[in-house]
């Protein structure tokens, strides 16, 4: 499946070409966005682009499938030619559950291997491999202390050990391809667009009983960065490129962190124009309660909150950044409390579209707030 745009011979486009995997979801649209003026953008997703104007080659692909991945790439290699100049693999599985799933194996891990396998059989020249991993796959560290490149690693639930797998994947099958591992934070932007954040604006938009209570330490928080500094960070990457070892790693995040605390404090000044007090109540009795909501709720009305989250509430992660900053040049320009206003204005202009836009269940009382 192509665009009108590519339904030409494409070998005659003198532009760079970039393959993206997964570039139809959030962050591959937004890197899509970021590239599409200066490179020949290949999209592998099993979902066409939600911007159907942007120059993009969309091809259908299944990475859990032998067939589609091999035919994905044969594809690409008629319309476009043999030379990548980095190919960005974006696509992976995750779910909040915290439960185990086949697709984290298949697609993830698996996924990633028959990329590679595929570029090898099709003989393709690449500058560059971009991996997305995520920080979380990091031990988290004490406050006060941030963690780098040369801290452990302690993956701690199901989507941060399959990253962390994949990472081993691609180290010991890459061949002669450079490779570059991005562990990102948490993303968001002016429309949210990240779920811990959103469901915790949710719970004190609504003043839930939830939203005042917290089983770790408030002082603690986890590093987030923005999209649009993110798809900068991609595309410096790609620049970057012949500077780097042939295996990088670099921490992607802001370098500074907005505790659990001062975002509750934040968000009710925003929101009620008032101070939101939260009280820290015992793990034992936070998981509990957690527990009993998920064996109580249909599965058609699960909370977010699940037993798991409530043991890793303690978690504490600061990165540096210096090693992004000195090798690909970059540093983010935004900050989450700077942002923070933007957001909690969209919600108020628009309650309904604010929950849409992020996934979150449509009460009654938040449609009644978007009519008036």
């Amino acid at each position: 499946m192509t665009n009108k745009l590519h339904e030409r011979e494409t070998h005659s486009d003198a532009r760079e070409t970039i393959v993206i995997t997964g570039a139809s979801g959030l962050i591959g649209s937004r890197i899509v966005g970021q590239l599409h003026h200066k490179y020949n953008l290949v999209g592998l997703d099993l979902e066409s682009p939600q911007d159907a104007e942007l120059p993009l080659d969309h091809i259908l692909t299944d990475l859990t499938s032998d067939e589609s991945t091999d035919d994905a790439f044969e594809q690409i290699r008629e319309r476009h030619g043999n030379r990548i100049t980095s190919l960005i693999h974006l696509a992976a599985y995750y779910d909040f559950s915290g439960e185990p799933s086949p697709l984290y194996e298949e697609l993830t891990v698996e996924g990633t291997r028959r990329v590679l396998r595929a570029l090898q059989k099709f003989k393709f020249q690449v500058e560059q491999i971009v991996f997305s991993s995520t920080l979380l796959v990091m031990k988290p560290e004490e406050q006060g202390r941030r963690v780098s490149e040369l801290s452990e690693t302690r993956a701690e639930w199901a989507y941060p050990q399959s990253k962390l797998r994949t990472e081993q994947v691609l180290r010991d099958e890459h061949g002669v391809i450079p490779v570059v591992i991005l562990r990102i934070a948490g993303v968001y932007d002016e429309q949210c667009h990240s779920l811990p954040l959103s469901q915790q604006i949710a719970r004190i938009y609504e003043r839930q009983l939830e939203s005042h209570v917290f089983p770790g330490n408030t002082t603690h928080g986890q590093a987030l960065v923005h999209l649009d500094d993110l798809a900068q960070c991609f595309e410096q990457t790609i620049n970057r490129r012949h500077r780097l070892d042939p295996i990088s790693l670099f921490l992607i995040a802001e370098p500074d962190v907005m505790s659990y605390g001062e975002l509750q404090d934040q968000l009710g000044q925003l929101i009620h124009g008032e101070q939101w007090t939260t009280i820290r109540i015992p793990k034992p009795v936070a998981e509990a309660g957690a527990w009993v909501q998920n064996k109580i709720s249909s599965d058609d009305d699960k909370p977010f909150i699940k037993p798991w989250m409530v043991r890793l509430a303690d978690d504490h992660y600061a990165a540096t950044i210096a090693h992004a900053w000195i090798k690909l040049g970059w540093h983010p320009k935004h900050r989450l409390r700077e942002t923070l206003p933007d957001m909690i204005d969209f919600l108020k202009r628009d309650p309904q579209r604010f929950y849409e836009e992020n996934g979150l269940p449509v009460t009654d009382e938040v449609a009644e707030a978007s009519v008036h």
